[in-house]
């Protein structure tokens, strides 16, 4: 056998990726396949279950095909996908109702019932998990479904993230990791779940539904036979239990030593700070992701990233929106558009679900300010791309970081122009790590991890660190930028009520 070779799966919300690395975290093979995000009531965002398993064994198995590597010369799989929700099968393994994702706010009125009851309750979350609960977190959609769907909880077996769904369909196995445990909320200190959450949502009975924590760089069984006829690979390879995806891309940038800043523009916008011990501070605000490797990354969130630009396309260039160069016409509108919109600013609170920084609002939504006749299509998506640039200074503004540069993965980060306006508003340096598919690798270094190919995932996160393209901060840029800044923070604190 060569040199081994491993398999990550990233999940998301609306594309399933696989890709292929060697030892040295390079990529030599990928394959996606995109999945319908239902929405059948406000609030609502559930995947098919099914449709999610045939995405999944569909990329596993075109990744090694078009590969050309040799299936027997894979030795392992490991796992990513979107965090929290609810994946909920019978004691066959059957799917009992469709996936509800992160992203899903149909717990609102349960929470709001009990802040009404317990003003403190938002805090007793936080001062255990160290994040402010988003409503498609694990424990509130139980709880939810408890009083709505009663019947379906009393057929269940288990009740699991969507990575922890997808493997139980390719090995067997039920289990989670630290990373979600930690989150669903439970307790980032001890860095599992916690009883104590459980009881605050009356779910005692339920607990049983939550599967057995694991390691993440672990080995739980290998793929079913019938997993392995369906995808083309080897009953019995190796399968890891692996972390959610924002764990997963920290480590796959080459993120995970301390101190380090990773901020992820993608659909969702993110800046966070990796610790070697679990931070509360500032209280009430962000979140605390339990990271393998005994680390905690502390993050700033605006629920809403890519996502204000694909809005853009649909809603204000549908004719763009299917041209394989949008990217690139998107581009020219920045270059051929002034710094600050002539006056127009754009706030990127685009999500259903609100934000939860720089302030936690669940009703906060994204709107232009300042818009005239004068303003055209390119000047409303150099708002666009403004809005959420300045969004991430919110964000970096929230952290306590000194280090010397930055980490920025996601799809806005292969657009350079977006890049340096960032680069420029933070006044850091800015690398865009080597490769694009973080996730996926971040999966794959689990799973090489497990196999006993690094001692450690931190040395394995180490090895595809400081690969990337570097970006400097242009001070006269950011003093271009300067007055759209205050305008964007003035139509910001309004729409917060922060004074």
């Amino acid at each position: 056998m060569s040199a081994p070779f491993f398999i990550g799966l990233d999940a998301g919300t609306s594309l399933t990726k696989a890709a292929i690395f060697d030892l040295s975290g390079v990529q030599v093979g990928e394959a996606q396949a995109r999945t319908t995000l239902y929405r059948p009531h406000f609030g609502w965002s559930e995947l098919d279950p099914d449709e999610a398993w045939e995405a999944t064994t569909d990329v596993l198995g075109r990744v090694v095909a078009n590969s050309g590597i040799d299936p027997s010369d894979i030795a392992g799989i490991g796992l990513s996908a979107a965090m929290v929700g609810a994946w909920i099968v019978d004691g066959d393994g059957k799917a009992l109702r469709p996936g509800i994702t992160w992203e899903d706010s149909r717990a609102q009125p349960l929470i709001e019932a009990h802040m009404a009851r317990d003003p403190q309750f938002m805090s007793r979350i936080f001062n255990s998990s160290g994040s402010v609960m988003q409503q498609g977190c694990t424990l509130p959609v139980l709880a939810w479904l408890a009083q709505n769907e009663p019947a379906v909880l009393d057929a269940a077996r288990y009740v699991f993230s969507y990575k922890d769904y997808l493997r139980f369909r390719l090995t067997g196995l039920a289990a989670t990791d630290r990373s979600e445990a930690s989150v669903i909320p439970g307790s980032a200190a001890t860095r599992t779940r916690s009883a104590e959450m459980i009881s605050l949502f009356g779910l005692e009975a339920q607990a049983h539904l939550l599967p057995p924590i694991r390691d993440s760089e672990t080995f739980i069984g290998g793929l079913s036979a019938i997993a392995a006829r369906h995808i083309g690979l080897p009953e019995g390879l190796p399968v890891c239990v692996g972390a959610g995806d924002v764990a997963a891309t920290v480590i796959g940038a080459g993120g995970l030593a301390a101190g380090t800043a990773t901020a992820v523009l993608g659909t969702t916008c993110m800046v966070g700070v990796v610790h070697d011990r679990p931070v509360f501070a500032p209280s009430d605000l962000g979140l605390l992701f339990t990271l393998p490797g005994e680390r905690w990354y502390r993050a700033m969130v605006n629920v809403a990233g890519t996502l204000n630009l694909d809005w853009a396309f649909c809603a204000l260039a549908p004719d763009l929106a299917a041209r394989p160069d949008r990217f690139e016409l998107a581009s020219q509108m920045l270059l051929d558009t002034p710094e600050g919109a002539h006056g127009l600013t754009y706030l990127p609170y685009l999500s259903e679900s609100g934000i939860i920084a720089p302030r936690v609002d669940p009703i906060a939504r994204a709107q232009f300010v300042g818009l005239t006749p004068r303003h055209d299509r390119a000047l409303l998506f150099r708002a666009v791309f403004e809005g959420v640039a300045f969004a991430m200074r919110d964000l970096f503004d929230l952290l306590d970081f000194s280090g010397d540069r930055v980490l920025l993965t996601g799809g806005g980060a292969q657009n350079s122009l977006w890049t340096q306006m960032i680069c420029d508003l933070i006044g850091t340096p800015v690398e865009v790590p080597h490769g694009s598919q973080f996730g996926a690798r971040g999966a794959a270094l689990l799973a090489a991890t497990a196999a006993g190919q690094f001692a450690t995932i931190n040395s394995a996160s180490a090895t595809v660190a400081g690969k990337g393209r570097l970006f400097e901060p242009d001070r006269a840029s950011a003093a271009r930028l300067a007055p759209a800044l205050a305008r964007y923070r003035e139509a910001r604190d309004r729409l917060l009520g922060i004074t």
